[in-house]
């Protein structure tokens, strides 16, 4: 755990090396709300706000997190109004692939999410040396979570791909067979 709903924040972070998910405790399961790749900030927002957290942060590998005083943060934005922008735009993305992503999971049929999550994850995190293995390694259940389904349909999605040749599954890696047909079902949803 890097830090918990509820908690205060005090620090801005920064992940450089690892992956991180962001999550929020629902009713039975939880939601993945965004993963954070190196060199990528993160925790940042409720300070700004100044409110206790909304979400988890998790670490789901070897991590390595630069922790920032939310103070010194505070004292160099004043200073430096090209800073201030950096946060400006960074906060005005996220709330742009957030309403994005918001659209996705609650209008995609099952099929649509879980391509868009394999997409993302290739996106954000890149392909092994094969060129074709996702370079993350989630379980069932998280990639579930990010894609806002049950595990179990997660798992029979998955076999579904599989026997249509679209991705090829090892234990936890995921190696995309045909990426055209995988976006064209996310685009369809």
């Amino acid at each position: 755990m890097i830090y918990c709903e509820g908690d205060e924040p005090r620090d801005m972070m920064c992940l450089l090396k690892g992956k991180v998910k962001i999550y929020k405790d629902g009713v039975g399961r939880c939601q993945i709300i965004r993963m954070i790749k190196p060199v990528q900030y993160f925790a940042y927002r409720a300070g700004f706000a100044q409110e206790p957290y909304l979400t988890c942060a998790s670490a789901f590998e070897a991590c390595t997190v630069c922790i920032i005083p939310l103070d010194v943060v505070e004292q160099l934005i004043f200073c430096n109004p090209n800073l201030a922008m950096f946060f400006i735009k960074q906060l005005s993305i996220d709330l742009g692939i957030a309403d994005e992503r918001t659209v996705s999971l609650t209008q995609k049929h099952i099929r649509g999410r879980l391509s868009e999550s394999l997409l993302f994850l290739r996106d954000n995190y890149g392909l092994e040396e094969d060129g074709a293995t996702i370079s993350v390694y989630l379980s069932r259940e998280d990639l579930a979570s990010l894609s806002n389904m049950t595990t179990s349909n997660a798992i029979r999605t998955l076999m579904m791909f599989v026997s249509e040749h679209i991705i090829a599954i090892d234990g936890r890696k995921i190696r995309i067979i045909d990426e055209d047909r995988l976006r064209k079902i996310s685009r369809r949803g």
